[in-house]
């Protein structure tokens, strides 16, 4: 049984994260109501990063790794404490590895090709990457041919402005990279663009009601 996803689905991508401000940059996500993180393997020495975090034991929140390419990197992951795998491709080798350690694993996917090889490898969740090159049609279009208890998250080029239409479209949730954190930004900044992403989030839902 893979780790269930957080009641609020947008996940946090801390690409560029030093592990000297992992832990607070972190905290400032979690103060926020951000409650997935991953911390991407072409970040300096994400492994300590990720351990950083997780020894912050925010027991609600799903912390782990980006940019998985391979099944080494996975239990990597797991063995520093990491319950969460996201990767920019579709490699059932991950999905597989990731699953079998109880691991939540969101495979980048962008033909429904792709969609299919990771459902079928047990992916319940799956990350269309990059969005904004294929666009809500193509996510809309994913969505009326894929099971309906699948849930998709489109990554890379979306803010806090994009929200309302992506959710219109089908979206399931939201990857934010450095719409929410550059290793440049402040704290108080990434605490400031968290909070706008998750008021925007929240105003489209209650709309929505």
């Amino acid at each position: 049984m893979n780790t269930p996803m957080v009641n609020l689905p947008l996940v946090a991508i801390l690409r560029g994260v030093t592990a000297d401000r992992a832990a607070e940059v972190a905290h400032t996500l979690h103060r926020c109501g951000i409650r997935m993180i991953e911390v991407t393997f072409n970040s300096p020495d994400p492994l300590a990063s990720i351990a950083a975090i997780t020894q912050l034991q925010l027991t609600d929140c799903l912390v782990g790794a980006g940019t998985v390419t391979n099944a080494v990197d996975v239990q990597r992951t797991y063995d520093t404490g990491g319950k969460l795998i996201v990767t920019p491709n579709c490699d059932t080798t991950v999905i597989s590895k990731a699953l079998s350690l109880g691991m939540t694993v969101l495979p980048g996917i962008a033909t429904a090709t792709e969609a299919f090889t990771a459902i079928q490898a047990g992916a319940k969740h799956l990350k269309l990457f990059p969005a904004t090159t294929y666009g809500c049609q193509h996510l809309k279009a994913l969505k009326s041919v894929i099971p309906p208890q699948i849930k998709v998250f489109p990554v890379g080029g979306i803010g806090a402005d994009d929200i309302a239409e992506w959710l219109r479209f089908g979206a399931d949730g939201f990857g934010f990279g450095s719409e929410l954190f550059r290793p440049e930004y402040s704290v108080a900044d990434i605490e400031s663009r968290a909070r706008q992403i998750i008021n925007c989030y929240n105003s489209v839902l209650s709309g929505q009601k």
